[in-house]
C-alpha cells in the first residue's frame, strides 16, 4: 500500500482529482460562461435523467394526492359526452322526420287524392324469402287494409298482403303472388308486371304481354296503370332493361329493374286511400 501512495500511478490520479475540484469550485465562484457551460454539458446527461426522475415522482404524488378530483372530472367529462350525443341523436332523429315528410308531400302531391299513413319503420324480414318480403310497424289500428299499396319516396315496393292489430306484413314485387299493370312514360305502352324466383335472386321483375311492334327500349321508365283499383295511377315502378320475343311468339317480354330495392328500405309509407281505390273490382262486382 505505501508503494502505491508513492507510485507514479498515484500521482497521475491525485493530479486529475484536483484538477477536477480545483475546476468545480473555480466554476461555483466565477462568472465564465464559457466554464459553466462546459461543465453543463459533461453533467446534461446526469441532470435530465435527474429531471425525468423528478418529473415521474412528482406526476405520481400529484396522481395519488388528487385521485379523487380527478375522478370527478373524469366523471363530469363523461356526463357531458352523453348529452352531447344525446343532442346528435335527437338532430339526426329530427332530420329523419323531417326528410319523411317532405317524402310525404311529394308522393301527395305526385297524384291526385292520396292518403298516405304516417312513416312506417320496417321492423323485421321474412326468414328464407327470396322475394324479400318484410314487417312494418303500422297496423290495423293505424288504419291499414289488406293489399294497400307500400311506397317509397322512389316509388312502389309492395303491397300488405297481412294485417295484424300493430303490424303489418309486405310483399314486395319481386314476388310471384303479385301482377300489376304499369305503361311506359315515353311510348304509353302497357304491359303487366310479374315476379319470380329466378327473378327474384337478379333483384328484377318481368314486364309481359307487350305488343310484338312495341318501340321500348332500355331505360324506359315504367309507371302503374291504376286500372286494377288497388294502387293509383303514375307511381314509378322501375325502369326497363333488354326486350325480347316471349315464348309463345305472339307479344314480348322485357326485364324490368325495381325503382325500389326491398332489402335497402328502413322507412316506408301505405297509400290508405286514393281516388278511384277498389273502382274495378266495384265494376266487375
Amino acid at each position: 500500500m505505501k508503494e502505491f501512495f508513492s507510485s507514479k500511478k498515484f500521482i497521475v490520479i491525485a493530479c486529475i482529482a484536483a484538477f477536477l475540484i480545483g475546476v468545480m469550485i473555480y466554476a461555483a465562484v466565477s462568472s465564465s460562461n464559457a466554464i459553466s457551460s462546459a461543465i453543463g454539458t459533461a453533467f446534461s446527461p446526469v441532470q435530465k435523467f435527474s429531471n425525468k426522475i423528478s418529473d415521474a415522482v412528482t406526476e405520481t404524488i400529484d396522481m395519488l394526492i388528487n385521485a379523487r378530483d380527478y375522478y370527478n372530472e373524469n366523471l363530469a367529462l363523461k356526463e357531458e359526452l352523453a348529452e352531447l350525443y344525446a343532442k346528435i341523436s335527437d338532430y339526426t332523429q329530427l332530420e329523419q322526420e323531417n326528410e319523411h315528410l317532405r317524402e310525404m308531400i311529394d308522393l301527395a302531391d305526385s297524384s291526385n287524392g292520396i292518403e298516405l299513413s304516417e312513416p312506417c319503420q320496417v321492423i323485421g324480414r321474412t326468414a328464407n324469402d327470396p322475394y324479400g318480403s318484410f314487417f312494418i310497424d303500422k297496423g290495423e289500428k293505424d288504419g291499414i287494409e289488406y293489399y294497400d299499396p307500400v311506397v317509397t319516396a322512389n316509388g312502389l315496393a309492395g303491397y300488405v298482403t297481412e294485417v295484424q292489430y300493430t303490424y303489418s306484413k309486405v310483399t314486395t314485387l319481386l314476388s310471384n303472388e303479385l301482377s300489376l299493370g304499369v305503361y311506359c312514360v315515353r311510348t304509353g305502352e302497357t304491359g303487366v308486371i310479374e315476379g319470380g324466383y329466378e327473378l327474384a335472386l337478379d333483384g328484377k321483375v318481368r314486364m309481359v304481354y307487350i305488343p310484338l311492334e312495341c318501340e321500348l327500349g332500355e331505360g324506359d321508365i315504367l309507371l302503374t296503370s291504376g286500372y286494377s283499383g288497388t294502387v293509383p295511377k303514375g307511381i314509378v315502378v322501375g325502369l326497363l332493361q333488354d326486350s325480347y320475343i316471349a315464348s309463345n311468339g305472339l307479344s314480348r317480354s322485357a326485364d324490368v329493374t325495381p325503382a325500389v330495392d326491398p332489402y335497402s328500405l328502413k322507412t316506408v309509407f301505405v297509400i290508405t286511400d286514393f281516388d278511384g281505390k277498389g273502382s274495378a273490382y266495384d265494376e266487375e262486382n
